[in-house]
């Protein structure tokens, strides 16, 4: 057990690595809330409620598509200069992009424009947050104790289900204040404009820290390659690649627990919105659990054997949600929510340790940035596209059969590397 001594110096580095993610995850998750719930009326006016919800979703993609641009820009400062002034400064587009997103007009104010500004303000979104995780996680990693190594890259991950409560929170308690028309009109562009305050205290936290142990020994060895990520597809080719696709099941479990299953309720099957943000809410809780316990738990079996279960529990997951979430009663459709969040944080919780240790530190933060944003495009961008396709194709039994498909992908990732002890 690391020394509780030295646990002290290390408590501001795990907060700063925690509040960072959750404060950019609050951000993105409120895009995809609004996507679900607003934006498709709001800039994308054409006559199929359905036909709204893609264009909406599409919209939402578009920061995906993003991401791996920024996890090349920031991970090549990361690797360059270092990992605290390039988390700096993707807190900063991060916030500043939601920020201008809660000014904007509708399509009936200003046309063709709106939906323009729309996308490009969600671009700078995705810019962002492409160099937030990997950035975090290395933060938190390469300042563990040895046999904390799980433990410590738990707290990125953690960021979700703090950002995703903070979020649709926000937006309970503002549906429960305000009519249907005044949410619509400019309620639902209170959490954006209230980012404001939470990247101020980010900024205040990280600008704190120092940088880790592991790039200023790479940096005093002259480690530090001039093009990191040329040489990372030159060398570590095959560590990035498994790393891509071992992200892919909770990316795609996520997103379709929360914005596809956000939209299919509210508009498919005609729950209340605050109903359907209250159960979301109480599911959420079950991903922060099984993230703990699988990072827990990864520093004594293996960060691997945690992320197989939690892969194998998302093809299981996709079997359940035809009978489950496509339920008339809330309650069953909560425990597929809770169910599949809970799986989730085995599929996401180690991956804060796991990815790291599949690159040098001289290439680590382009590594697990790309890794990491690549993956989410294959499951997490397309996937509410894709399931709303699917599921006006064929219903939720086909939106079952992705899930599953992403599963066994992400299974196949774990044996392309070898395993990899805690350092």
């Amino acid at each position: 057990m690391a020394d509780r001594h030295n646990m002290g110096p290390h408590r501001r580095i795990l907060l700063a690595s925690l509040i960072g993610t959750g404060i950019e995850f609050y951000d993105f998750y409120i895009y995809a809330t609004a996507a679900a719930l607003v934006f498709g009326p709001l800039f994308f006016p054409v006559q199929s409620h359905s036909a709204q919800l893609l264009a909406s979703y599409a919209s939402f993609a578009l920061a995906f598509v993003a991401r791996p641009v920024g996890g090349v820009l920031f991970g090549h400062f990361g690797d360059r200069i270092g990992r605290k002034s390039t988390l700096v400064a993707s807190l900063v587009l991060m916030g500043g992009s939601t920020l201008a997103i809660g000014f904007l007009p509708s399509y009936a104010q200003a046309g063709w424009i709106a939906p323009a500004l729309l996308c490009l303000l969600r671009l700078g979104q995705g810019l962002g947050l492409g160099g937030e995780f990997g950035g975090a996680a290395l933060l938190a990693v390469e300042n563990a104790p040895a046999g904390w190594r799980n433990r410590y890259g738990m707290f990125p991950p953690l960021g979700a289900p703090v950002g995703f409560i903070l979020a649709n929170g926000l937006f309970l308690l503002i549906g429960l204040v305000l009519d249907d028309a005044q949410f619509r009109e400019w309620g639902w562009r209170l959490p954006f404009l209230g980012s404001s305050v939470l990247v101020v205290l980010g900024l205040w936290i990280r600008l704190r820290i120092t940088e880790t142990p592991d790039f200023v020994a790479a940096a005093k060895a002259e480690a530090l390659p001039k093009v990191p990520v040329a040489t990372l597809l030159s060398s570590h080719l095959r560590a990035t690649l498994a790393g891509t696709i071992g992200v892919v099941a909770c990316f795609a479990i996520f997103y379709l627990s929360t914005a596809f299953a956000m939209g299919y309720e509210t508009g498919t099957l005609g729950h209340g919105r605050e109903a359907v943000l209250g159960v979301e809410l109480i599911a959420i809780l079950f991903l922060a659990a099984g993230i703990i316990v699988s990072s827990v738990v990864a520093d004594r079996t293996g960060a691997a054997r945690m992320l197989g279960w939690g892969f194998a529990g998302t093809a299981l997951a996709g079997l359940l949600i035809g009978p489950m979430l496509g339920a008339s009663s809330l309650l069953v459709v909560g425990a597929w929510l809770a169910f599949a969040l809970f799986v989730m944080g085995f599929a996401y919780g180690p991956l804060g340790g796991w990815l790291p240790s599949l690159f040098p530190a001289g290439v680590r933060y382009t590594g697990v940035s790309l890794a990491f944003n690549f993956g989410g495009i294959i499951g997490g961008g397309l996937a509410p596209i894709i399931a709303q396709a699917l599921a006006d194709r064929g219903g939720l039994g086909l939106v079952g059969a992705y899930l599953v498909a992403a599963g066994a992908l992400s299974l196949g990732a774990l044996a392309l590397v070898r395993r990899r002890g805690a350092r």
